[in-house]
């Protein structure tokens, strides 16, 4: 991108405004790790059994590794809530801006192009010096209700600055756009000016429910003007960003009996065992959240559900561990030590 005229001040800055989105995932993942880790070494110099004979249980070990786990909670909690929005949100506005003041670095020829939210333009030839288009399709669908669909011979982009809006003339094509039913219509034009965005450039970023925060989010769940589907989706973001959090104080439950176990596996056990546990743990939020943003299930139980299954498998595997049992899991030094002969 810097290659193609973008400055790295803005570069910069977009790495930055995605961090808040990459932290909410990846703070409960280091948290799991570290866990798993920290145990997994004190099981192997014997410390864990040298707590116990002292007549502490591992039980009496958990508050202070819960209370890291709920200082981790509240930063992932704050990003979250403020960071996730705000971020999203400015990478929209920096990238529109870029996006008007360096045409050449984002539209490619014979490629669908779609950085406007609703728009994708297609064209068969592009002159990144002239700004010109030749042999252009565009399908307009930031208006559900009637979207259209252009084709043209020739194009200019004008991409203006940042407070004007990027227009884009077309010329020598034709208009497809359909309506309610079957309802179907063709224009044929010599020029046509096409403006995509407004004063600003920020009006013409479509906002949805991961950009807003959560004010506004309860603002648009409480509007009864709001369809019934994008409630949804509000709903399941809005509990989302509470439930997510919370993933370390239930990964604490299970990386304390799981460390325990694999006393000799080392760190590529631990880091197995925490990309398992988060790749479930995932894939079940996902799962929730799709069933949720369809109405199959209320987003308030399907946003927590995940949580609530691996609190109550975590409390298992910890009691287990706490009576001397040997945990229903893989042995992982076995396998890693197969893997190392299997490559001699």
């Amino acid at each position: 991108v810097v290659s193609r005229g973008v400055p790295l001040a803005d570069v910069s800055r977009m790495i930055l405004y995605l961090m808040p989105s990459f932290l909410v995932f990846t703070i409960p993942m280091a948290f799991l790790l570290a866990v798993l880790l920290a145990f997994g070494r004190l099981s192997a110099d014997n410390e864990i059994t040298v707590i116990k004979a002292g007549g502490v249980s591992l039980v009496q070990i958990m508050p202070p590794v819960l209370a890291c786990a709920l200082v981790a909670a509240i930063f992932t909690l704050a990003t979250s809530l403020i960071g996730v929005p705000w971020g999203n949100s400015a990478f929209k506005e920096l990238s529109f801006r870029v996006f008007k003041q360096n045409i050449s670095a984002t539209i490619r020829e014979k490629i669908f192009w779609d950085e406007i939210p609703g728009m994708i333009l297609y064209t068969e030839h592009y002159d990144d010096q002239r700004h010109t288009l030749q042999g252009v399709i565009i399908h307009d669908g930031r208006n559900p209700g009637r979207p259209m669909t252009i084709f043209a011979k020739d194009g200019v982009v004008n991409g203006g600055s940042e407070s004007q809006a990027m227009r884009l003339s077309l010329k020598s094509g034709s208009i497809h756009a359909a309506g309610k039913g079957d309802e179907y219509r063709l224009v044929t034009f010599g020029e046509y000016i096409m403006t995509v965005g407004a004063q600003g450039g920020a009006a013409g970023i479509g906002r949805n429910e991961q950009d807003m925060g959560v004010s506004e989010l309860r603002g648009q769940i409480a509007d009864q003007a709001t369809p019934l589907l994008t409630r949804l989706k509000m709903l399941s973001e809005l509990h989302g960003r509470y439930a997510f959090p919370f993933a370390s104080v239930v990964f604490a439950f299970l990386a304390v009996p799981l460390g325990i176990q694999n006393r000799r596996s080392g760190k590529s056990a631990g880091f197995a065992i925490s990309i398992g546990i988060l790749l479930a743990y995932y894939l079940m939020l996902s799962l929730c959240k799709t069933l949720a943003e369809k109405g199959t299930i209320p987003p308030f139980v399907a946003l927590w559900l995940p949580n609530m299954i691996f609190l109550g498998l975590g409390w298992y595997l910890l009691r287990m561990a706490s009576l001397e049992r040997t945990l229903p899991i893989p042995d992982f030094s076995r396998m890693i030590a197969a893997v190392k002969g299997w490559r001699r």
